[in-house]
């Protein structure tokens, strides 16, 4: 296996921390509600359960594209492009504190994730056995079963198109 572009650790580790803090802030509004410190009950409940649903997405994101997922990049381009007007709104309502460093990470994870280097190596096929070898070794062997697993969505659009005929 390649060894793993520098751009997709950065997007997987800015991925992750957003979704931390989602997890984190989920908790908190859960807590908050418990404890009957809401306003609105009815919204926070909504809050928490979104956020924490989100953030555990996020979390699984990172992981995908750790693991060449190719699946994973899309919802976390979404989740970029989802936290910038977030963060725009947090600087007109002036909250700096909160809207610079969100949008800095989300463009930041944006550029690693569409960095080139990203979009080669989630497009490589990458092995279940190269997989892994990040595994404990009891783990891996019923992975070894299923080797006969159909092609990535990449793979087979690249087979598909070197079929096609060339036009005169």
């Amino acid at each position: 296996m390649s060894k793993r572009p520098i751009t997709v650790q950065a997007a997987a580790a800015l991925e992750a921390v957003e979704g931390l803090v989602a997890v984190g802030f989920g908790g908190y509004t859960g807590v908050e509600t418990a404890l009957g410190a809401a306003v609105d009950p009815a919204s926070a409940i909504g809050v928490t359960v979104l956020s924490l649903a989100g953030g555990l997405g996020m979390l699984g994101c990172a992981r995908g594209l750790l693991r060449a997922d190719q699946w994973s990049r899309a919802p976390t381009v979404l989740t970029q492009l989802f936290a910038l007007p977030i963060a725009w709104s947090l600087w007109q309502s002036e909250r700096p504190a909160i809207a610079i460093p969100m949008g800095v990470i989300a463009v930041l994870a944006l550029i690693a994730v569409l960095s080139p280097p990203t979009t080669a190596w989630l497009m490589e096929e990458h092995d279940e056995d190269e997989r892994d070898e990040e595994r404990p070794r009891e783990a891996a062997e019923p992975v070894k079963a299923a080797a006969t697993e159909p092609r990535s969505l990449g793979r087979r659009l690249r087979d598909r198109l070197g079929e096609q005929p060339a036009k005169d």
